[in-house]
């Protein structure tokens, strides 16, 4: 489903990946993990186009998106993303946020976009909250609200940008809960997160990242149990410690 290739870039002199290769096959989830500042954000951020790479290429689903003149509009409606701080639309109602997208990028009418947002939200239990705005939310219930919206679009594939690292510990797991169930339903997803509880519960395969490199790409078992690099296991150590 994605397929990364050699990826390298920079900001200015500073290169913030290098030569980084990865796959992640139709209905897997793979956790990106390792230390601030490593190029986890930056490298998911790639795959949907977000940020420019200068060298190497990706493919989704046999799209090359690195190509020059990709439809990157077209591809993101095919690619959920769920950032770190929400990135609801303030000023609009849930239901608003969730109708936007899809009836002006999938030309969806005003009913079919609202029945779909109305299931969404019902599966993530939040039917109630549907007429308020973002700011009268909880950020574990924002959080819900924003992978509902990813949700409307029909995604093929979901990126996860350390979703529930601006949340108070206790609605942290209503967030991973959502993802540990759309996991279970077979959604494809890159999830960059220090949370290796779910990682370990929920990922097929851990990438670790160090210094804009990928340093191990394994089986989540191997990589708890036996990482190979001295960074990995010093991360580990640290981590799962505290």
């Amino acid at each position: 489903m994605i397929e990364i290739e050699n990826l390298s870039k920079w900001y200015g002199d500073f290169q913030v990946l290098t030569d980084c290769s990865t796959k992640v096959a139709k209905g897997e989830v793979v956790v990106v993990c390792g230390p601030s500042g490593s190029g986890k954000s930056t490298l998911i951020k790639c795959v949907n186009g977000l940020e420019p790479a200068q060298k190497g290429s990706i493919l989704v689903d046999g799209t090359e998106v690195t190509a020059r003149g990709a439809d990157l509009t077209k591809l993101r409606a095919r690619i959920g993303m769920v950032f770190q701080h929400f990135e609801l639309y303030p000023h609009m109602t849930v239901r608003e946020n969730l109708c936007l997208a899809q009836q002006k990028v999938l030309d969806r009418s005003r009913d079919e976009a609202v029945a779909k947002a109305e299931t969404l939200l019902n599966r993530v239990g939040l039917t109630q909250h549907i007429d308020k705005h973002p700011g009268a939310l909880s950020g574990g219930q924002q959080q819900r609200v924003a992978i509902s919206r990813a949700l409307a679009m029909d995604p093929i594939a979901m990126l996860f940008d350390e979703p529930t690292s601006a949340l108070d510990p206790e609605m942290i797991n209503e967030v991973l809960d959502v993802m540990v169930e759309l996991a279970s339903d077979g959604m494809t997803m890159m999830v960059v997160t220090h949370e290796m509880g779910f990682a370990r519960k929920v990922a097929d395969r851990v990438v670790f990242m160090d210094a804009g490199a990928i340093v191990e790409d394994r089986p989540t078992e191997q990589f708890f149990s036996a990482p190979e690099s001295d960074r990995a296991k010093d991360f580990l150590s640290k981590i799962l410690n505290h």
